[in-house]
């Protein structure tokens, strides 16, 4: 295989905020694959809380070159990078690729059904109370919202301020790792005042064996201390489900695998996805079709998508066109 890789910047809408930080653009990392003939694209987000940055992501996916001309299989390239933001953009590119030279779709090649469109959550960026009231009240008609929370003290108050402005809307809410012991239980029962359904990551990775101790009230999703299928047996009395990122698990190949072993030890699932485009979502939706959350609205951020972009209409994500990946 061909290998060319270049790092793309994505402006978006406005600024996304969460726990973490604050970002105005999307930065990608765009790896493509040709048999010659055929090319095939893949797009992963360097994950800066794991220690990436756009340019070692770069050089992980120029160090395979070698590898790559000589032959180097999908299935062998699983063993060959570690899970992370460079494996997932060689592992898509692979999945498009081999769609583009045997003229299937990506989901018939792994053995599925033919993906649906599904609902995806809409993201409200943590501001103060009133702003993030603002922002849940444009968004009111979707049928979802994600709301970023995980400062503390005022978190009870914005999620009040946000089931106040959008009342009908299935509320779940992400942490971001933002909370500590002192304040789990009464910001886990303002979200229980409020309605909300889900909540990821409360903890930090690493200091969360307090979920495991106590009666949750919502289930807890993890996040940041989920990747592959080697972080399943850390999760076990502490979470109710996991949040799969391409991302994290290094391609669609391990997700996949991922989402099919946590089903089986009693995980629910969330399809979920970095702030990026349209190619960076429509493998994640393969994975959304076994999803009890979807949460692929990274490219609706953005202040303009890829060409051959996924169709949005509303909140109602459609599965790729062959002319944007798979």
């Amino acid at each position: 295989m061909k290998l060319s890789v270049r790092i793309e910047r994505w402006p978006l809408a406005g600024a996304f905020t969460i726990s973490r930080g604050t970002k105005t653009e999307a930065v990608v990392v765009v790896a493509e694959l040709s048999d010659g003939t055929h090319r095939g694209r893949g797009e992963s987000v360097p994950y800066a809380r794991y220690g990436e940055t756009p340019e070692s992501v770069v050089a992980a996916i120029e160090a395979m070159r070698p590898a790559l001309q000589s032959g180097l299989e999908r299935a062998a390239l699983q063993i060959a990078m570690p899970a992370g933001a460079a494996r997932n953009a060689l592992d898509c590119a692979y999945w498009d690729v081999n769609a583009k030279a045997t003229g299937r779709r990506v989901h018939d090649l792994i053995g599925l059904v033919a993906p649906v469109p599904r609902v995806t959550a809409y993201t409200i960026s943590l501001g103060t109370p009133s702003v993030m009231a603002q922002a849940a009240e444009q968004a009111a008609s979707r049928p979802l919202l994600k709301v970023k929370l995980g400062t503390g003290g005022d978190d009870g108050t914005r999620i009040a301020a946000v089931r106040s402005a959008a009342p009908r809307a299935e509320l779940i809410v992400d942490a971001n790792e933002g909370w500590n012991e002192d304040n789990l239980q009464q910001n886990l029962a303002a979200c229980a005042d409020a309605g909300v359904t889900l909540i990821e990551q409360p903890l930090p990775e690493g200091r969360d064996a307090v979920l495991g101790r106590i009666k949750r009230p919502i289930p807890v999703c993890a996040d940041e201390s989920v990747h592959d299928r080697a972080s399943l047996d850390r999760l076990r009395g502490k979470y109710d489900a996991i949040n799969v990122k391409l991302d994290k698990a290094g391609g669609l190949t391990e997700a996949l695998a991922l989402s099919a072993e946590a089903e089986r030890r009693g995980y629910a699932i969330m399809a979920g996805c970095m702030v990026a485009t349209s190619l960076a979502m429509a493998p994640a939706m393969l994975v959304a079709q076994r999803a009890r959350v979807v949460d692929l609205d990274g490219a609706l951020l953005l202040a303009r998508d890829r060409p051959d972009g996924l169709r949005y209409e509303g909140s109602l994500a459609y599965p790729p066109e062959p002319a944007l990946w798979g």
